[in-house]
């Protein structure tokens, strides 16, 4: 059975079919950019782009947190070089570049 309590007048049904099919061609638009192809590569790419971004910035703090740990090593608290720790790694250093030079020369023979 037919609901017969409408007492809108068809003029106003019309508007609020226009209406509601304006809203309904709203929606499939959005619902057509959501899932377009170039959209969901977007989405992605700055889903990516976010993760890097904080692999960055987790990467940099730690090569900072390491700076700094070894310039407490070899650095006083007034900025003062410790040289008790700094010429024994020189040392060893010179010692490693002269044994690869000395390797390499060897390898030219």
């Amino acid at each position: 059975m037919a609901d017969t309590s409408d007492t809108r007048t068809p003029a106003q049904i019309e508007a609020d079919i226009s209406r509601r099919r304006d809203v309904l061609a709203e929606t499939l638009d959005e619902i057509g950019l959501r899932v377009h192809p170039k959209t969901i590569v977007g989405d992605a790419k700055a889903k990516v782009v976010s993760n890097i971004d904080q692999t960055l910035g987790r990467a940099y703090v730690g090569v900072n947190r390491a700076v700094s740990e070894v310039r407490t090593r070899f650095v006083d608290e007034e900025g003062a070089p410790r040289l008790e720790r700094i010429i024994p790694v020189a040392l060893v250093a010179v010692g490693v570049v002269g044994l690869l030079v000395v390797g390499s020369r060897r390898l030219r023979r």
